[in-house]
């Protein structure tokens, strides 16, 4: 089974290498210091005490690889679109795209029954570009839950957690997803298979789009915003309207707001990826994680009222 891992950070480092553990052939992209790394001295893994160093074929340059089985995408969603094209060696007839990224996606319409069926949010894929070259067909769902960090460049460590939740958009069982969920397993991973992928992705959601936005602003931590009464109120009713947008669209919550937002307290004094990113200089993940709730919210007729202020506030924040 050959498998691209397109972005090879923290994720993308500790999938490979799991992956390429239970034989996997297994390439990564990656690039700068991170790729001059991994081919000097290979990828290590840091994990349960012990350091594995794998040798993994990995590159710059997509053609160099040629038509995968499975093209695994873990750089974050706004990054998809640069190098969109530069993706396209890596497809054959029959290559799945797996998106283990966060936030709504350029699939999500795809294969939805309803009146929204194939709908393009701009917000996810502007101008529809991502739809058109990689084809939603192609698109498997994928929903990330480990937590790992680049220690230096070419050395990956695990945190914790070692779950990622698959599913086909049309809720199938398809061949090709449980083949892929084998492997996975095979590799020590959780990866159980979903009919309602997208009630996951918004399980998560419910969390990205509202601490993540509000730390930009504060610099808080999860403890600190949800254990703060006033901030908690705002995390609530930003929370209150993204899941009104899901149910919506016919997702299911099995966990109430109040819990959710106590799961992320319980988390303690971590700064969100938004927030890290924004220390750090980077984009962040502003269209996926908040934009796209906004944008569903309208084409739903449910109003976002914080979601939209919020919003605003992050925006004009980062043109200063």
């Amino acid at each position: 089974m050959k498998i691209c891992i397109y972005g090879a950070g923290a994720i993308g480092g500790y999938l490979g290498a799991e992956l390429a553990g239970a034989g996997a052939d297994i390439s990564l992209i990656a690039r700068g210091p991170h790729l001059q790394a991994l081919r000097e001295n290979g990828l290590t893994l840091q994990i349960g005490g012990e350091e594995r160093r794998l040798a993994i074929t990995c590159t710059d340059d997509p053609a160099e690889l040629g038509p995968q089985d499975y093209v695994i995408l873990t750089l974050k969603a706004h990054a998809v679109l640069p190098i969109v094209d530069a993706i396209a060696p890596l497809l054959g007839p029959d290559t799945a795209v797996v998106t283990a990224q966060n936030g709504i996606l350029w699939w999500y319409f795809h294969a939805l029954e309803g009146p929204w069926q194939n709908y393009h949010l701009n917000s996810a894929d502007p101008g529809g570009r991502i739809w058109a070259a990689l084809g939603p067909e192609r698109a498997i769902g994928c929903v990330v839950y480990p937590s790992c960090e680049i220690v230096s460049p070419g050395v990956v460590r695990h945190l914790s957690g070692n779950r990622f939740m698959l599913g086909e958009p049309d809720g199938s069982k398809s061949e090709r997803v449980v083949a892929l969920g084998r492997i996975m397993t095979e590799a020590g991973l959780k990866a159980p298979i979903r009919k309602k992928i997208r009630d996951d992705v918004w399980f998560k959601l419910l969390g990205n789009a509202t601490f993540n936005p509000i730390s930009v602003l504060t610099h808080a931590t999860l403890e600190q915003m949800g254990r703060d009464p006033d901030v908690r109120a705002v995390i609530h009713r930003m929370m209150s309207e993204a899941e009104a947008v899901a149910q919506r669209l016919g997702v299911r919550f099995v966990m109430g707001i109040d819990k959710r937002i106590d799961g992320a307290v319980d988390v303690g004094a971590h700064k969100t990826s938004m927030l890290q990113d924004l220390e750090a200089g980077r984009s962040l993940e502003l269209d996926a994680l908040v934009a796209a709730v906004a944008e569903m919210g309208r084409l739903v007729d449910v109003p976002t009222p914080t979601i939209d202020m919020m919003l605003s506030l992050v925006r004009l924040k980062l043109m200063n």
